[in-house]
């Protein structure tokens, strides 16, 4: 079994432009980020036309791209959930464009995030992430990294140089925020 650190390395050696690293360490990262997606698709319509295994691989096509300096395991998952945030948005976007409104991409959102059992769209919960973020930019991207990354609380912690129960507190506030926000946008579209 291979350590964080071993993970670590094997990344920096891959960017660094070694191919056996890219060939060892793709089925070390694969399988997470196959696991990630299928808990983001679990909280998805089942009519959704983007499959977790095409997320996770035009995700991991985009990472090989990537020239950074990975810090650590969790630094890569990071920037992964960001990838995959930016893919399903993108989809959402080219659906509505095509569609000219038609039938959205829609995600729930489960009930780490709201104890309802309402669909919530991939835009308007970007939407509500991205207007965190210039509320409070470290709760909107601790939300950011447990939902769309999957990180627990420790990687959390280390991809963001905070404790454990900062992450905690801020997941908390962050949840209660973005189902209020959630909310009045239903309230307002069921109103108008």
């Amino acid at each position: 079994m291979e350590t964080s650190g071993d993970v670590t390395q094997l990344l920096n050696r891959w960017v660094e432009g070694d191919a056996a690293a890219l060939d060892q360490v793709t089925p070390l990262v694969y399988a997470q980020l196959r696991q990630i997606a299928r808990q983001v698709f679990l909280r998805e319509r089942d009519s959704h036309t983007l499959q977790p295994t095409a997320l996770v691989h035009e995700a991991f096509v985009r990472l090989i791209g990537v020239k950074v300096e990975w810090q650590n395991r969790a630094h890569f998952f990071a920037i992964a959930a960001r990838m995959m945030r930016r893919l399903l948005v993108n989809e959402a976007h080219a659906r509505l464009a095509e569609k000219r409104g038609g039938r959205q991409l829609r995600v729930t959102l489960d009930d780490r995030v709201a104890q309802t059992t309402a669909q919530e769209d991939v835009l308007e919960l970007d939407a509500a992430l991205s207007r965190l973020g210039e509320l409070d930019a470290r709760k909107s991207e601790v939300m950011e990294l447990h939902y769309f990354g999957g990180l627990t609380h420790k990687e959390i912690a280390t991809v963001m140089a905070i404790s454990e129960s900062t992450v905690r507190r801020e997941l908390k506030v962050a949840r209660l925020w973005l189902r209020r926000m959630l909310s009045e946008n239903h309230r307002n579209e069921a109103d108008a």
